[in-house]
């Protein structure tokens, strides 16, 4: 066998100069059955032979063997080794031209060579994206569309590989792809050649590829993709199958367009079906169906128009399912069910429409059963459900009657910064009433954690929460007892701190607190204010000329509520205050330079 090939690949040498099409045929046949018994070690001697840039010449469209010798491109590239030497040897341009042949099987083999070469391999890709290769292959795919016989959907099942290997986890070739207009033309052919299982199998593949650039989601949504693929999803019965399908739906439905139109396709009675299916089976498919299903059902709820059809008023059949989720033992529904509800709950209506429906009970029932040792993923989800439901001001008093904020205290021990986060942001959705504030801003053990959380520099999101609803207990309860409790707490240096927030709101919310600190409990709070250098930071802001309007006005009126304290009036004193509140008399805002002319008064009579 190896004399034999030694031999073929000198013969080959040989007639390829003198191009003897009969000789040349006999070598090209000898090698494909070599490299059918041995492909690796057959392409090593091919490749030690120097017989690749013999191949070049022999890529011409006028010989009988173009096909064959195309064939053997195709088989040695299958080796990742023998992909750079293909490039370097020539051969890339000679197989593009080719493909302006009219011979299908020189089509049909040329299409697998490039699609070797190019797989997993930037040379290859970079050699036939200079060669054009790409744009021939796309105008084939266009003009072949429509054929559905044999030969035709073979040739369409390999261009469609080839360019899947071409731009494959290459974002400016499948951009490129993209400009040429690659997509409808994709989704007419799944749509024509859906009973063709290769060829649908490798759209799909292309799909996903092309589906997880931004760029393509507009050209998607503008075909009738969404449809095709729900048609398609409908027929498998295999769960390998309808995992590739789902594949391409996920990234798709980021798009709020396409959201929409496989909702309207019935996407979602294919996954509620799939769901109602699987939810009482252990085995690991069956479990990671129920996952990608429930999770894609979810993903659907994130556009507003989507979700909004999906509701209907509340009375819909998907919501109704969605709700039966959240009492189910199994946790990945429990899960989908309480992310659905978070949102649903992303309009005021939705959010009356659910809590006058005792959405909330079904919610703490849920949290209930996940408090020791819980679920995070669930508690995090539920949590976040209660805190869009608390946003319409209608709905705080009821959700509080329903002891919610009990419900909710009860993850004070949690030590996961994503529930912390949302446990704060439920709370502070729901103190806008003066008595809740008041009794939460009593309760030391959560005035001590939220302290603690303050501190919290690895978890922005938790430290910002924490220093909010800090403020707002103070802001909403407007008690002398909450200050007690926050002063003896140690919470009045992260309020002065958060008065220089790089966020407007929450330096105005600082403000805000420690100025009812200073007018309702200035003793208490005396020696925290001046160890926190809050005077020092008053002067920064007024002086600072990027200060928002809003800042500069709390700053003032806070110095004013300041003064009734010795030592702090004295700091102000030696900061010569006077002179920056002097200037922001002239403010182009109104209230700020009239506020300026009251502190200016306040602040000269002191004196």
């Amino acid at each position: 066998m190896a004399d034999n090939l030694s031999d073929t690949l000198k013969k080959l040498k040989i007639t390829a100069a003198d191009r003897t099409d009969d000789s040349l045929e006999g070598c090209l046949d000898c090698l494909l059955q070599a490299l059918t018994q041995n492909n690796m070690e057959t392409s090593e001697k091919i490749q030690g032979s120097g017989i690749l840039q013999v191949f070049a010449s022999l890529l011409i469209p006028q010989s009988s063997c173009t096909a064959k010798v195309a064939n053997v491109i195709a088989e040695i590239a299958k080796n990742e080794f023998m992909r750079i030497p293909c490039v370097d040897a020539g051969l890339i341009s000679p197989l593009v031209q080719l493909l302006n042949s009219k011979d299908q099987e020189v089509l049909l083999q040329t299409g697998r060579a490039l699609g070797n070469i190019c797989y997993d391999s930037h040379e290859g890709r970079s050699a036939v994206d200079q060669a054009g290769g790409a744009q021939i292959v796309v105008d084939h795919l266009r003009s072949l569309c429509s054929k559905t016989d044999p030969a035709s959907e073979k040739l369409l099942t390999v261009f469609c590989g080839m360019l899947m290997n071409y731009s494959n986890e290459n974002d400016s070739l499948q951009a490129q792809l993209i400009n040429m207009g690659v997509i409808p033309t994709l989704v007419k052919l799944l749509g024509i050649h859906c009973q063709n299982a290769a060829l649908t199998e490798m759209c799909l593949v292309a799909f996903g590829n092309l589906a997880e650039l931004e760029s393509s989601k507009e050209q998607f949504a503008s075909t009738n993709i969404a449809e095709e693929l729900v048609k398609l999803f409908k027929k498998q019965i295999e769960h390998d199958k309808r995992e590739m399908v789902f594949e391409v739906l996920a990234p798709l439905a980021e798009n709020d367009a396409i959201k929409l139109q496989l909702v309207e396709s019935g996407l979602v009675e294919c996954l509620l079906e799939i769901v109602q299916q699987k939810v009482d089976s252990d085995k690991e498919e069956d479990i990671a169906e129920l996952k990608t299903a429930s999770d894609l059902m979810v993903l659907l709820l994130l556009g507003d128009e989507s979700m909004q059809k999906l509701f209907e008023g509340g009375k819909g059949n998907v919501f109704q399912r969605v709700l039966s989720w959240i009492p189910s033992n199994n946790h990945q529904l429990q899960l989908a069910g309480a992310l659905a509800i978070a949102n649903f709950a992303r309009n005021d209506g939705n959010c009356i429409h659910m809590v006058d429906n005792g959405i909330v009970e079904k919610l703490m029932d849920l949290l209930d059963r996940h408090v020791e040792d819980g679920n995070v993923t669930v508690q995090h989800a539920a949590l976040s459900a209660l805190r869009n439901l608390a946003i319409p001001v209608v709905n705080k008093a009821k959700m509080l009657s329903a002891g919610v904020t009990e419900a909710v205290l009860k993850f004070l021990k949690s030590e996961m910064p994503p529930v912390q986060f949302k446990l704060l942001g439920t709370l502070r959705m729901l103190i806008d009433a003066q008595e809740a504030a008041e009794q939460l801003g009593k309760n030391v053990k959560l005035v001590e954690r939220l302290v603690e959380w303050c501190e919290a520099k690895d978890h922005a999101g938790v430290m910002g929460e924490s220093n909010r609803l800090l403020s707002a207990l103070i802001r909403h309860s407007k008690s002398k007892d909450v200050i007690k409790t926050i002063v003896q707490s140690g919470g009045i240096k992260h309020l002065v701190t958060m008065a220089t927030s790089e966020h407007v709101i929450m330096q105005n919310e600082a403000l805000v607190a420690l100025a009812l600190i200073a007018a309702l409990e200035l003793g208490t709070a005396e020696k925290d204010l001046e160890s926190a250098q809050l005077v020092q930071i008053l002067h920064r802001l007024l002086a600072d000329e990027r200060s928002a309007p809003e800042i500069k006005y709390n700053s003032m009126v806070l110095i004013c509520a300041l003064m009734g304290s010795e030592s702090l009036h004295k700091e102000v004193q030696d900061l010569a205050f006077l002179d920056v509140v002097s200037k922001l008399r002239s403010h182009e805002n109104k209230s700020v330079a009239q506020q300026a002319s009251l502190t200016e008064q306040r602040l000269a009579v002191e004196s």
